[in-house]
């Protein structure tokens, strides 16, 4: 086995090569070129604006699906502030029937990564981290509002040292629950006031240091990824808790 660990392969090439079984998480596979692949199951998960099968475009048919599966989704989408309104109160219901589900497993399943990805709880410390940033910090002018249990992207440099990301953290699930419940209670606060001008609007740069970067970004921008953050992150979230209810059986 081979481990390529941020590493830059840009323009590297494949012939002959059996990548049976390899794992492969946080990628940029922009302008990449499959031919002569073959697989019985070939699973994949991610952003792509365009995903070319066979000659085929199929992006447009798996959001058109993926709509399909769950009719909430498309109002992850919002186009004015009403909208947005729409939006974070399913996130708030599906959350909460999510963390009810997690409370079914045993309290240390909660700590269990699956695939390398995040576990449950480090998923929640994550959203911490998300809505600190694009609400507390870009929306709301803190400079420094960083929960110490936030876990930024994995991705994410931090020269100044300024960000928390403690991985080795292991806090029980009430205490990041708590922590979750005043941020959404922000984000709730500022959606209930949100007006369609608002949304149109560019920030105040916050001048400090810190993440994200010292600039202007527009609202919309902004309160837009935490409604995605939340949807994608309970996705996934759902996804390994169904895998770890199969372990217990």
């Amino acid at each position: 086995m081979v481990e390529f660990i941020e590493r830059d392969l840009t323009g590297s090439r494949f012939k002959v090569v059996d990548l049976s079984g390899s794992r492969f998480s946080d990628l940029n596979l922009s302008g990449a070129l499959f031919r002569g692949a073959w697989a019985d199951r070939l699973e994949l998960d991610g952003d792509f604006d365009h995903l070319v099968v066979n000659g085929v475009d199929v992006m447009p048919f798996v959001r058109a699906e993926m709509d399909r599966l769950d009719p909430e989704r498309p109002l992850m989408r919002p186009k004015d502030a009403d909208g947005f309104r729409v939006a974070w109160p399913i996130i708030e219901r599906r959350w909460a029937e999510t963390v009810e589900r997690a409370r079914r497993l045993p309290p240390e399943m909660l700590d269990e990564q699956v695939d390398e990805e995040w576990s449950f709880i480090q998923t929640l410390r994550h959203l911490l981290m998300a809505t600190d940033a694009w609400v507390l910090r870009a929306l709301l002018g803190d400079p420094a509002p960083y929960h110490p249990l936030g876990l930024p992207h994995s991705e994410m440099d931090d020269p100044d040292g300024i960000l928390p990301n403690d991985l080795d953290a292991r806090p029980g699930l009430d205490e990041v629950l708590s922590a979750r419940a005043d941020r959404m209670a922000t984000v709730g606060e500022f959606i209930a006031r949100l007006t369609d001008e608002q949304l149109a609007s560019m920030t105040e740069p916050v001048l400090e240091p810190g993440y994200p970067e010292p600039e202007s970004y527009p609202v919309r921008r902004c309160i837009g990824a935490i409604i995605n953050e939340e949807w994608e992150h309970r996705r996934f979230a759902e996804r390994d808790l169904a895998i770890l209810e199969a372990r217990l059986s």
